[in-house]
């Protein structure tokens, strides 16, 4: 009997992840044996626990989540075009000659799970982004590829939203702005959720001018750290108003592909998740 090649998710903390149960849920759909844990390690051991994983206990794939992205990106040998861009990895492979190489998923599966399953057509769109650190790193340069017509960009740190607007080089297309502008900087149709507010259990104060009538308001994250973005856009009055769940569902359907060469379905898993966390 062959052992199951071992997979897992690595971050602090970790005991909530849904990772498990989405890889699991995939691997029964082509009826693959999965080892899938999670793996707990604090940001001063995370890069000797990657190593030992890879190198001692047979591990050929990672997810990484909070707060280990950027040192995922920065202990791997090879980086994908879009690791390298948002300067974070969210998966992790090792390749056949035992070097590790960064993949970052994200902002392929957001843009996937609106166009796709909310079947929004992004083109054209005005797009404004709360937050520039990695989230935002990690998703912003496939809404370029989506087609947007504009990318407003604004953080409390200014200077985190130049640096990002810089490194996307586009200046006719990528603007920012100050944070006490809100008030007064229009609406837009997109508008995605990119800070950590949620996550920390803080509150944005936004204005519902933001908002444009048909907007498209996205929260990165999802459950409890979605809810108070969300019920901010439906007092707004927007059209759609969606959570990162179904985000988090494609990116890992990239991970999966990418190490067993296989593509999974995704909808039901989505459903799956949705009836049980919704």
């Amino acid at each position: 009997m062959t052992h199951p090649r071992q997979y897992a998710v690595f971050g602090h903390p970790i005991a909530h992840s849904l990772s498990p149960q989405i890889h699991q849920a995939f691997a029964q759909q082509f009826g693959i044996a999965l080892d899938y844990r999670t793996i707990d390690a604090a940001p001063a051991a995370f890069a000797d626990a990657v190593k030992h994983f890879f190198e001692h206990e047979d591990g050929r794939g990672a997810n990484v989540t909070l707060p280990h992205k950027a040192a995922a990106f920065a202990l791997a040998d090879e980086r994908t075009k879009a690791a390298t861009n948002a300067g974070s990895a969210n998966v992790l492979t090792r390749l056949p000659d035992g070097r590790i190489a960064a993949h970052n998923t994200d902002g392929a599966g957001m843009v996937r799970d609106i166009t796709e399953r909310h079947s929004i057509d992004l083109r054209g769109h005005d797009a404004l982004m709360l937050g520039a650190g990695g989230a935002a790193r990690g998703v912003a340069w496939s809404l370029m590829d989506a087609g947007i017509a504009s990318l407003t960009i604004v953080n409390r740190s200014p200077d985190a939203a130049d640096a990002l607007a810089d490194a996307i080089g586009e200046p006719h297309r990528v603007h920012t702005r100050y944070w006490e502008d809100l008030d007064n900087i229009g609406s837009y149709d997109l508008i995605i959720n990119a800070t950590s507010a949620g996550t920390l259990g803080q509150s944005l104060t936004l204005p519902f001018s933001l908002a444009a009538p048909r907007a498209l308001c996205y929260d990165l994250g999802y459950g409890k750290s979605a809810i108070g973005f969300l019920a901010w856009a439906h007092a707004a009055g927007v059209r759609y108003a969606h959570d990162g769940l179904g985000m988090l569902v494609e990116q890992a359907a990239d991970a999966f592909e990418l190490w067993h060469g296989k593509r999974p379905e995704t909808e039901p898993v989505y459903r799956m998740l949705r009836a049980t966390k919704a």
